[in-house]
């Protein structure tokens, strides 16, 4: 796939995630929109999937939101853990999917 279009469609699923990720955090920024396929394939769109991971950094957590294969396609802004948990487990009671692999992020 060429760039631009793995870029156009990468693009529109990433901000589906982000707008998601926004409801329960109040803040989301776009992260990846494409991913490379390879030689055989070339430039991807991240996937279609929408997968919630987290990552602890010191006393506070960052939420992902990730396509099938982990690469952020959203994050939250670091939040407290106590915030972070509480929303996590909320976005995991709505039944989103967690990604429990390593996280792609920029």
């Amino acid at each position: 796939m060429k760039y631009n279009e793995a870029a156009f469609i990468g693009q529109k699923r990433s901000k589906d995630a982000q707008m998601k990720l926004f409801k329960y955090t109040g803040f989301a920024m776009l992260t990846y929109t494409i991913k490379n396929g390879g030689q055989e394939k070339g430039f991807m769109p991240v996937g279609e999937a929408i997968q919630v991971s987290k990552q602890k950094y010191d006393q506070q957590i960052i939420i992902y939101f990730t396509d099938e294969d982990g690469f952020a396609k959203a994050q939250s802004k670091p939040l407290t853990l106590e915030e972070g948990l509480r929303i996590y487990d909320k976005i995991l009671n709505d039944g989103i999917e967690e990604y429990q692999g390593d996280i792609k992020t920029i």
